[in-house]
């Protein structure tokens, strides 16, 4: 979406169209994206806070970084204008469904916070909580529309 967002937005208000778009329809992953925000605006005053990710998933995985993690990096951008970049260190092992975890390291201590998916079961929720949303809604709708944390 970040590359044709402006196309898609206007093809959604000037076309009359609608596209629910995320990167992760979980619900779960909803509320940590929210917090991951927060937290990137409180340490981006703690320059002596370096912050990096790790994320985890199943051997059949394809893509890494993972779409979700490409996600919560670039908001962590967003709110952290002291960074250029995040580092992403991608695994891939077994059937894990999903593990994402943001870590904030200094020489005094360190605050992570993670989202661990244990099944399917909150991407569907999610999912089913986007298409009665759209349902009754019109334009370009992200999960940010959906969950107003």
């Amino acid at each position: 979406l970040k590359e044709h967002g402006d196309e898609v937005r206007k093809a959604c208000t000037e076309g009359g169209k609608t596209l629910f778009w995320a990167s992760n329809f979980s619900l779960g992953v909803a509320i940590f994206s929210a917090v991951n925000k927060y937290l990137a605006r409180i340490m981006n005053e703690f320059p002596d806070y370096e912050v990096s990710m790790r994320e985890v998933h199943h051997i059949h995985k394809l893509d890494a970084p993972s779409g979700t993690a490409i996600t919560l990096a670039e908001q962590i951008k967003e709110n952290m204008p002291r960074i250029d970049d995040v580092k992403i260190e991608s695994v891939r092992e077994g059937e894990v469904p999903g593990i994402h975890s943001i870590t904030y390291n200094s020489e005094a201590d360190q605050i992570t916070i993670t989202h661990d998916a244990h099944n399917r079961k909150g991407f569907a929720l999610g999912a089913v909580l986007a298409a009665e949303y759209t349902a009754k809604h019109q334009g370009l709708l992200t999960t940010s529309d959906l969950f107003q944390f």
